[in-house]
């Protein structure tokens, strides 16, 4: 036999909700709780009456008496200990209830039958049901309470109860049916309005605990939102006073909620708290915790609260460092474009009289070879030529990119090859070179034009060393994965005397160069041909020395 088969045979009941069958043996072991303090308190009200007036019927025994109670403690401790065992626990309420209306006849019965007080306990084990088990519960209960008191009354009429009430007066039948019927009137009226009562309450608290999961939903939802959300939400009361200070608000602008909540937001932002009319988002240089400036923009707007909390406001704010760079990053994309078109075909006009320029001072070089002073200046000329060449050269490539053409190398064969290429550089000097790449390290990329990124950023580097008593230069290389995606992490640093900190966002602009003899355009270059790979070039620059950290993504 299968485990569920067992299971629904010892339980054929359809199986409840674990939450519910918790909640109805919760329910029952008070039902045993009460069982004992109502069974003991009105057996020791009758065994004090039984004592005090005695006369006129045979009491029963103080022993008997004392068994019953035992037998209903054990049999209650017993149950009790036993629910945790039992698979199906709506049939066990039944047999449990059914016993308190069966101990409740005999406790009728043996106080007085039809004149016993005692009736109104017939009252209990059927409200019980109704709460436990609701309506057929409850209608169960006060069919069996019918049937037993109109057992009891049954015996009293036979004369079975006259040895323990001998002033007993029911001996027909027709004077017990009305005690009966009345009887079973009210059990089955108890029935159904304790069972409606139950239902209802059922019902309500049904929808109390939805509403109340809907409510923790939304309070998660809630503040899930406020934690992740990129915008800065931030909300002070009447008093300016601050009550809630996001995640978002706390990365903006430097201040942790903790410092932030309770403080006054015209003190902690005053930037913010200065009234702009006629712009739709004010723009504010909102001062960080660190001192830096940053711009945001903001709004803010009052909160809807009843009472004395209808000045509270909510005031939203974003960064807008990434934009307002990413502006200026297309302000000087289309300056440069529009400078670019113009000054390639400039270019293209020099560079034909420029060739002429320079194969007549070879000429004039070669036939006035002997006058010494001649001979220098005509040095001058074609040297300077083939340096305006260069730089022609450098910009027309610079104007017009060429797409890259990818493909799987060596990374560390490519890095050995521009190493030996940047030392034919007239200003090359020796170095302490440092190669941490790994031997199967593969990069996707244009060979050609990642060797021109390397030797532009190695020349870089041993020209930024020349007054360094121990110049090295590292270059590193590793593959990670970020966000799912995998990229090739190439850093090539110096320890030269590092970038000023303030030109340090200028040197990827084109023609911005430290040196005499710079063109100006071979860090960008660089950059444009890193870009053009779809990945970033970033610079890092302290009186230790240089970074240069090429991304490059890997399919």
């Amino acid at each position: 036999m299968s485990k569920n088969s067992f299971s629904q045979l010892v339980c054929p009941f359809k199986p409840e909700d674990p939450a519910q069958e918790m909640q109805l043996r919760r329910q029952l072991l008070w039902v045993f709780f009460f069982r004992v303090v109502l069974l003991t308190f009105l057996l020791g009200i009758l065994v004090f009456f039984r004592y005090q007036y005695s006369e006129g019927y045979q009491t029963v025994s103080l022993q008997r008496v004392g068994l019953f109670i035992g037998a209903i403690y054990l049999f209650t401790i017993g149950s009790a200990l036993l629910i945790k065992f039992v698979p199906c626990t709506r049939p066990f309420t039944y047999i449990q209830i059914s016993l308190d209306v069966l101990l409740t006849s005999i406790l009728v019965f043996f106080s007085g039958g039809s004149q016993s007080f005692l009736i109104i306990i017939y009252f209990f084990p059927i409200i019980s049901a109704a709460t436990l088990l609701l309506r057929r519960g409850a209608l169960f209960m006060a069919a069996q309470s019918s049937l037993l008191y109109g057992g009891v009354l049954w015996l009293e009429c036979s004369g079975t109860m006259a040895r323990y009430f001998p002033d007993s007066n029911l001996d027909q039948i027709m004077l017990a049916l009305p005690i009966f019927a009345i009887a079973g009137l009210s059990f089955f009226l108890t029935a159904f309005l304790s069972a409606f009562m139950a239902e209802r309450l059922k019902v309500t608290e049904t929808a109390l605990t939805q509403t109340t999961l809907d409510r923790d939903r939304l309070a998660v939802l809630y503040r899930q939102i406020l934690t992740d959300i990129t915008t800065g939400i931030i909300t002070i009361n009447g008093r300016e006073k601050i009550t809630s200070f996001n995640r978002a608000a706390e990365k903006i602008t430097g201040f942790s909620a903790q410092e932030a909540l309770g403080r006054s937001l015209s003190q902690l932002m005053p930037e913010i708290m200065e009234e702009k009319r006629g712009e739709i988002r004010p723009l504010a240089m909102l001062q960080r915790r660190d001192g830096q400036k940053i711009p945001v923009g903001y709004s803010w707007t009052r909160l809807n609260m009843p009472g004395d909390e209808e000045h509270y406001r909510v005031y939203t704010m974003q960064d807008l460092s990434l934009i307002k760079k990413m502006e200026y990053q297309v302000r000087q994309a289309e300056k440069m474009a529009a400078i670019g078109r113009m000054a390639a075909g400039i270019a293209h006009e020099f560079r034909n009289p420029l060739a002429a320029m320079s194969g007549a001072a070879q000429v004039l070089e070669q036939e006035l070879a002997a006058d010494p002073t001649t001979q220098a200046l005509m040095n001058i000329i074609v040297r300077e030529g083939d340096k305006l060449e260069a730089t022609i050269h450098n910009f027309l490539e610079f104007s017009r990119p060429v797409e890259p053409n990818m493909d799987w190398f060596s990374l560390s064969a490519l890095v050995t090859e521009a190493l030996s290429l940047a030392e034919n550089d007239p200003h090359w000097r020796q170095v302490d070179i440092n190669l941490q790449i790994p031997a199967g390290l593969d990069c996707w990329a244009d060979a050609n034009q990642l060797r021109q990124v390397l030797i532009n950023l190695i020349t870089n580097g041993v020209h930024a060393m020349v007054d360094t008593p121990a110049a090295a230069l590292c270059i590193t290389a590793h593959e990670e994965s970020d966000n799912e995606k995998n990229q090739l992490i190439l850093t090539i640093s110096d320890n030269g005397p590092g970038i000023d900190e303030a030109i340090i966002n200028q040197i990827f602009d084109p023609f911005f160069t430290t040196r005499e003899s710079g063109t100006g355009l071979g860090l960008a270059i660089v950059n444009q041909i890193v870009e053009s790979h779809g990945g970033r070039l970033t610079v890092a620059s302290s009186e230790a020395g240089t970074s240069f950290t090429i991304a490059l993504p890997l399919p």
